[in-house]
C-alpha cells in the first residue's frame, strides 16, 4: 500500500481583473486566472516528498468551474500523476465553510478517510489570493478528522510522520505531525518547480477527472450561496483623503536627504497622526445594490434561538496573553454592551490561573481558564475541543479570535466543528439587522463583520444567522482598552474532557523572540523595507535608519512586507499588511516597497507616509505624503547622517 499524495489548488482571477457584481459576488466570467500563487508552493512540497518515496502517487485535486482544467494540467506537466476537478453549478457562491465540507466529501469518496489503509499526506497552499482567509485547509482537516498544522514553511519526511516548522508570532514552532494529516504550506517554502518539456507533453493528452457535487455524495443544502452560514450583505468603496504626494526633487542624494528635512520640518506640527482610508464601512460610498435597513412590511426575526453572550480565546504566550487577544476585548466589550450582555474570555494554557485577573481588568465580565501542562504551547486539537465543549456547554451567539496565525488556524476548524460561520481579517464589528428577502424576515441581532477584500478596493460586511456567529480580527486594528485594576469579574475553572487523538501533534520546539514584533503597533516612526532591501543588502540600511533613530531616543523600529517575508528576509512577526499587522505610526517609511494593495491596508492610517523606489511609477507614491525617485541605496544613508546630527523626522526624543 503505498503513499498517497494530494495537493488541493485554487485557480483564481488576477487581482487586476477582479470585479464585483450587482449581487456582491465576484464576477470571475471575463477575468483571467492562473494558478494561485500560494498553492504552487503545495504542488512544489509534494514533489519534494516524492523524492524520499518514488512509488508515492501524486494527485491534485481542485475545486471550480471547468476552466480550472489549464491549471490541473500544469501540475501534472509539473510531474503530478492525477488531476480531480469538482465542478457543480450547485457549488456557486459557496462559502469557506461549504468549500471545505465539498473538498472534504470529494477527498473521501476518492478513498481518502482518517482510517484509510493506504497512508496519505494533503498539501494546499496557505491561503488563496482573492479570500486571503486561510480557512479552507482548516476547514477540511475538520471535516475529515484528521490532524494538520498551517503557515508551515519546512517539511521532513520521517516513514510514519512528518516534522514540520510552523511559523508563529514572533518565531516558530517544530511538530511532529502524524500521517495522515493536512499541512498548509507558507510562501518560505520551496519555490515550485517550472514544468518540464517531457512533462507538458504528457500533460496535454491527459485526461482531468470530473465529478459532480452527487457523486461526492455530499449533502447539497448546505453548499452554494444557500447552505453556507455566512453571506455578502454590503459592499462600499474605500475611500481615500490623504493629500497628493509631496515629490521631492534634487539632482543627488545629498540634495534630496536636504529637500526631505525641510519639508518635515515645514509640516512636524501636523504629522502627529493622520488618516489614510476609512476603516469604518459607512464612510464608503454603497455599491451593493441593497440597504442595510429597507422600509418592508416583514416581521423582524430574532435567529439566536436563544444563544447569548460574546466569547473570546485568550491566546497563551507562556504565561503572557497575546497583545491581539486583549486587543479583541474592545470589540467584544462595545458589542456586549450594545447587546446588554456579557463577555467571556477562555484562556488555555498551564500555570495561567494568575492572568485572570489581567483579563478581567482589559474588558472581560468572565474569565474562562483551562489550565493543563498538555496545553503549556499551543496545539490546534486540543484547544479546539476545550472551545468547542465549551460552545455547546453556553452557547454564545458571538465567538471573536485575533486574526494571529494560530486564530487564522484555530477558528475555521472549530466553525466547521460547531457548525457555525467565520468571517477572517477583520477591521471593524457591528451589530446590524438584515432584510431577508428570501425570508421574508428582518433578521437581528446581526454580527456585521467588516472587512477589506477584492485587492483593499473595496469593505465587504459579512453576516451570517448560524450561532456562534464567529469573526477574527486584523491585528493591530483595535486598539486595547485601557487597563482597569478594579473592574470586577468572575474567575472560573473549566475541564473539558479531551480523547488521546487531540494530541496526535508533538510540539518538539518553540523560539519565539521577546516581544514578538509587538513594538511596532507602538512606534512612532516604522522604516520598512520591500523585497529589493533584502535582496541587495539584507535590510542592512532599512535596520541601520531605525537604529540611527533609537539612538535620538526616538521609539523607531523596522518591518517588512510580505514579498520580503516570503523570501525569508524578515521573520513573519515583522510583516506588515493585510495578512500581517496594520500600524499606525506617526511616520512611516516604506523603502523599495511597490505599493501592492495588500501592504497598503496594514500602514494606509500612518501619519505621514514617506515613500523611496527607484520606479517613478509605483503605487505607493498613490498612497504616500512625501515621495522621493531614486535607489534607496543612495538615499538611506544620507538620512541616517541627518539623524545622526540631530533630525528626527519632526518628532521629540524622549527623555
Amino acid at each position: 500500500m503505498g503513499l498517497k499524495i494530494i495537493t488541493i489548488m485554487k485557480q483564481v482571477p488576477l487581482p487586476t481583473e477582479m470585479r464585483m457584481g450587482a449581487d456582491g459576488l465576484m464576477d470571475r466570467t471575463k477575468a483571467k486566472s492562473s494558478i494561485n500563487a500560494d498553492c504552487t508552493f503545495g504542488l512544489e512540497q509534494g514533489l519534494q516528498i516524492k523524492k524520499h518515496v518514488p512509488d508515492a502517487e501524486l494527485i491534485v485535486v481542485s475545486m471550480g468551474p471547468t476552466s480550472f482544467e489549464q491549471s490541473l494540467k500544469k501540475a501534472l506537466a509539473m510531474g503530478y500523476d492525477r488531476a480531480v476537478l469538482l465542478s457543480d453549478r450547485k457549488l456557486g457562491g459557496s462559502d469557506t465553510f461549504a468549500t471545505g465540507y465539498a473538498i472534504a466529501s470529494l477527498l473521501k469518496k476518492l478513498g481518502f478517510t482518517k482510517d484509510s489503509k493506504d497512508p496519505f499526506i494533503i498539501f494546499s497552499g496557505r491561503q488563496t489570493t482573492d479570500g486571503d482567509t486561510a480557512h479552507v485547509p482548516s476547514q477540511t482537516a475538520e471535516n475529515l478528522g484528521i490532524p494538520q498544522a498551517t503557515f508551515v514553511e519546512k517539511v521532513e519526511f520521517k516513514g510514519d510522520h512528518l516534522k514540520v516548522r510552523r511559523i508563529i508570532e514572533g518565531g516558530f514552532q517544530v511538530l511532529k505531525v502524524p500521517i495522515p494529516c493536512l499541512i498548509s504550506i507558507a510562501p518560505t517554502a520551496t519555490p515550485a518547480r517550472r514544468p518540464s518539456l517531457k512533462g507538458a507533453i504528457r500533460a496535454k493528452s491527459a485526461k482531468i477527472e470530473i465529478w459532480t457535487l452527487d457523486q461526492t455524495g455530499a449533502d447539497a443544502s448546505v453548499v452554494g450561496l444557500n447552505g453556507s452560514p455566512t453571506l455578502v450583505s454590503k459592499v462600499v468603496d474605500i475611500q481615500k483623503d490623504r493629500p497628493p504626494v509631496n515629490m521631492i526633487s534634487g539632482h543627488e542624494p545629498k540634495d534630496l536627504a536636504e529637500v526631505l528635512v525641510s519639508e518635515i520640518e515645514k509640516v512636524k506640527n501636523s504629522s502627529g497622526g493622520g488618516p489614510g482610508a476609512h476603516a469604518e464601512a459607512d464612510d464608503g460610498k454603497d455599491v451593493s445594490g441593497e440597504k442595510a435597513k429597507v422600509d418592508v412590511d416583514f416581521p423582524r426575526v430574532d435567529f439566536r434561538k436563544g444563544a447569548r453572550g460574546i466569547l473570546t480565546w485568550i491566546e497563551m504566550h507562556g504565561q503572557t496573553p497575546a497583545r491581539s487577544s486583549l486587543e479583541i476585548l474592545n470589540p467584544a466589550r462595545k458589542l456586549a454592551d450594545q447587546l446588554q450582555t456579557q463577555v467571556t474570555a477562555v484562556v488555555t494554557g498551564y500555570n495561567i490561573k494568575d492572568v485572570a485577573a489581567e483579563i478581567i481588568a482589559y474588558g472581560a465580565d468572565e474569565v474562562v481558564v483551562v489550565d493543563d501542562p498538555r496545553l503549556k504551547e499551543y496545539r490546534i486539537l486540543p484547544v479546539a475541543a476545550v472551545l468547542a465543549q465549551w460552545i455547546e456547554h453556553k452557547r454564545p451567539e458571538i465567538a471573536l479570535f485575533g486574526a494571529t496565525t494560530s486564530g487564522r488556524e484555530l477558528a475555521p476548524r472549530l466553525a466547521s466543528r460547531v457548525k457555525a460561520g467565520v468571517t477572517a481579517d477583520c477591521t471593524s464589528l457591528k451589530v446590524g439587522e438584515y432584510v431577508h428577502r428570501i425570508k421574508k424576515a428582518i433578521m437581528y441581532p446581526c454580527l456585521e463583520s467588516i472587512r477589506p477584500t477584492y485587492g483593499e478596493s473595496k469593505l465587504a460586511t459579512i453576516i451570517g444567522f448560524w450561532c456562534p456567529q464567529m469573526a477574527t480580527a486584523r491585528a493591530g486594528t483595535f486598539k486595547i482598552l485601557p487597563k482597569d485594576p478594579n473592574r470586577k469579574g468572575t474567575v472560573r475553572e473549566f475541564t473539558p474532557t479531551f480523547r488521546d487523538s487531540d494530541f496526535a501533534v508533538e510540539v518538539l520546539e518553540v523560539k519565539r523572540e521577546a516581544g514578538g514584533g509587538d513594538n511596532l503597533f507602538v512606534a512612532d516612526i516604522i522604516i520598512s523595507g520591500g523585497r529589493p532591501a533584502g535582496d541587495h543588502d539584507d535590510f542592512k540600511l532599512v535596520k541601520d535608519l531605525a537604529k540611527a533613530l533609537q539612538d535620538q531616543g526616538i521609539n523607531a523600529d523596522w518591518g517588512a512586507s510580505r514579498h520580503a517575508v516570503d523570501n525569508g528576509y524578515a521573520p513573519y512577526a515583522r510583516q506588515v499588511g493585510q495578512t500581517g499587522k496594520t500600524v499606525r505610526p506617526k511616520i512611516y517609511i516604506a523603502v523599495a516597497i511597490s505599493g501592492a494593495i495588500q501592504h497598503l491596508a496594514g500602514m494606509k492610517e500612518s501619519g505621514k507616509i514617506i515613500a523611496i523606489n527607484q520606479d517613478p511609477q509605483a503605487a505607493i507614491f498613490r498612497h504616500s505624503d512625501f515621495g522621493i525617485v531614486r535607489d534607496y541605496q543612495e538615499v538611506l544613508p544620507e538620512l541616517i547622517a541627518k539623524v545622526k546630527a540631530g533630525f528626527t523626522f519632526g518628532l521629540t526624543p524622549s527623555k
